[in-house]
């Protein structure tokens, strides 16, 4: 099973790519930014080897398909098909009280998502963004957010009311 790991950020977005049965690393790297002049895409495989893809992005769309393209490309992709992929998921900064696990993403996530973005309003837009283009790219994948709140709901009262001493 592989699956692709997103972060997306404002400005830019991070990625991985792991092979759950051998639990190694495929591919990973950092799309730069994102809308603004001199954009990149930096990409390691498996191999270690690595590369510069120096090109304009001007949306996450964007960068999100150049980086399938290059996990699908024939000189270092490490994908034959984007079939191989089986799972997406995302690191999603806030979830508000909505989330307290990781969760399939579907349309009505997506709709507590928008709800709540004004919480983290640099990286919660990205995420939903994401999520979009994903589940356009790759309709038939499952998408699972995994939320940094979700952490905090399993915090004891006492920790979380009362300060570090």
């Amino acid at each position: 099973m592989k699956v692709l790991v997103i972060n997306s950020g404002s400005s830019s977005l991070k990625y991985q790519l792991f092979n759950m049965e051998t639990e190694g690393m495929q591919a990973k790297g950092l799309i730069q930014r994102i809308r603004i002049n001199d954009s990149f895409l930096e990409y390691e495989n498996s191999s270690g080897e690595e590369i510069v893809i120096e090109k304009d992005i001007p949306t996450h769309k964007f960068g999100i398909e150049l980086l399938l393209e290059t996990l699908l490309s024939e000189d270092h992709g490490v994908l034959e098909s984007i079939d191989e992929v089986e799972a997406v998921g995302y690191r999603i900064v806030h979830g508000g009280e909505g989330f307290a696990h990781s969760t399939i993403i579907d349309k009505q996530a997506i709709k507590k998502l928008e709800e709540v973005a004004d919480l983290e309003p640099l990286h919660t837009p990205p995420n939903i963004m994401g999520i979009k283009v994903c589940q356009e790219l790759m309709p038939d994948k499952p998408q699972v957010g995994v939320f940094d709140t979700a952490f905090h709901h399993s915090m004891f009262e006492s920790i979380y009311l009362c300060p570090a001493i």
